[in-house]
């Protein structure tokens, strides 16, 4: 009987069935611990039908990756509403972004948890859509200083700073939030705008904070040259007097 279930299932509608229990087994447990028995019971198929879709566990895991990965870029671009002012795109963003991965929790361990440390295949499809969520924001940074002053001073690698260090107080307060019973996603928006919007609001503005002058280093005290010694007296001549 349920082999006949599994049959009458289309094959895309059993296969995103099939991902859906990994992604919950691998952000639970990581890849190490997961184990294919569990993501097929979960899934409710035979564990040779997860192997016969998707091949093994690493092919396995990195579907999941790829999907989960397009997942969240899309969320954070469709957040982001155009004609708001810089810090209300900014807003949105985030708004988007911590939804997301609160809806989420079992896919977000698995991408900033688990895909990073087990391999460097895994890794580097998470710096991918690293990269392309950090080139969205970069967009955002410099497209809101060029809306604030028309002559923008930002240089193209200040901006690319910019938005690596908000991507990653962004991703460490996901992680905060996760672990925090009561924190929403607006609360954990709100926390990152208070955070990072008071210096970049002023910096869209032309007004950037600059460090305080460096004290000038007194000079070193020039030591005294060694005092020659005295000249010895000459000797008295023999029988003179």
């Amino acid at each position: 009987m349920g082999a006949g279930k599994t049959k009458r299932m289309p094959r895309a509608v059993r296969e995103q069935q099939m991902l859906d229990a990994a992604v919950s087994v691998f952000g639970r447990r990581g890849y190490m611990a997961a184990s294919m028995d569990e993501i097929a019971e979960l899934a409710g198929v035979s564990k040779p039908l997860v192997y016969l879709y998707l091949n093994s566990k690493d092919d396995l895991f990195s579907a999941c990756i790829g999907r989960e990965a397009r997942a969240l870029t899309e969320a954070v671009r469709a957040g982001v509403r155009p004609g708001l002012s810089a810090d209300g795109q900014l807003w949105s963003g985030l708004r988007a972004f911590f939804s997301h991965t609160a809806r989420h929790p079992d896919a977000w361990r698995m991408l900033h948890l688990h895909a990073r440390t087990h391999g460097e295949r895994f890794a580097a499809e998470v710096a991918a859509m690293r990269a392309e969520i950090v080139a969205f924001v970069t967009q955002l940074i410099a497209a809101a200083a060029r809306d604030a002053h028309r002559d923008p001073h930002l240089p193209e690698g200040e901006v690319v700073g910019l938005a690596e260090a908000l991507v990653g107080a962004a991703e460490s307060l996901a992680d905060w939030a996760g672990a925090t019973e009561g924190v929403t996603a607006k609360q954990a928006a709100a926390t990152l705008m208070n955070f990072a919007w008071a210096g970049l609001g002023d910096l869209m503005t032309g007004r950037p904070w600059t460090p305080p002058e460096e004290p000038q280093p007194e000079p070193e005290p020039v030591p005294d040259p060694a005092p020659r010694a005295a000249p010895s007296p000459a000797p008295v001549a023999q029988g003179a007097g």
